[in-house]
């Protein structure tokens, strides 16, 4: 009887352990999940700054440059001009007969 008394006892303990054990993995886990996020978006932010006014084709850093009363980013090295948001609407509200003018004139 006090064999079987002991037995129940260290099943018992075991189940603790184990039940400890997962507690522990489940948080370490959690962790590790919430370090690799972090990681993520400060590695995504590091990468934003380092291309931030740097032309999309070759990298080289881009120049404002007044065109017809819109300030553009133009590109140096391969000459590509990049319009922000609101320079192309200016654009081609002047444009009216224009398809640049007839594409953002139209209702949407």
């Amino acid at each position: 009887m006090a064999d079987e008394k002991d037995r129940l006892g260290e099943k018992l303990r075991q189940k603790e352990k184990a039940e400890e054990d997962r507690f522990f993995a489940e948080r370490e886990k959690a962790l590790l999940e919430k370090m690799r996020h972090e990681k993520t978006a400060d590695a995504e932010q590091d990468l934003r700054a380092l291309t931030r006014d740097r032309c999309p084709k070759c990298g080289t850093r881009l120049d404002a440059v007044l065109h017809h009363g819109v300030t553009v980013d133009e590109c140096p090295s391969c000459h590509g001009v990049w319009l922000d948001k609101g320079e192309l609407e200016r654009v081609a509200a002047r444009e009216h007969d224009s398809w640049l003018g007839r594409l953002f004139s139209r209702p949407r």
